[in-house]
C-alpha cells in the first residue's frame, strides 16, 4: 500500500495555521503578541480553560496534526 498525499484544503491549512501562530505566542511567551490574543481569551475563559504554555505547546501539535491528515486523508 503506497501513500498519495492529496493537497489539503484551504481550510485545513487556515486552521492549522492559526493553530501554529496561537501555539507559537503560548509555548514561546512573546510579550508583545500575547495581547493580540485577548479576544481568544475571552471565549475560552467561558468554558474554563487558561491560555497558558501546556496550551501552545498542544496547539502546536494539534496545527502539526492537522496539516499530516489533510495531507493524508482525502477531503480534509
Amino acid at each position: 500500500m503506497r501513500l498519495h498525499p492529496n493537497p489539503p484544503r484551504l481550510i485545513t491549512v487556515a486552521a492549522a495555521v492559526a493553530l501554529l501562530v496561537i501555539g507559537a505566542i503560548l509555548a514561546l511567551p512573546i510579550t508583545p503578541a500575547l495581547e493580540l490574543l485577548d479576544p481568544v481569551r475571552d471565549i475560552t475563559v467561558r468554558y474554563g480553560i487558561d491560555l497558558d504554555r501546556q496550551l501552545g505547546y498542544l496547539c502546536l501539535f494539534a496545527g502539526d496534526i492537522l496539516l499530516i491528515a489533510g495531507s493524508l486523508l482525502p477531503g480534509i
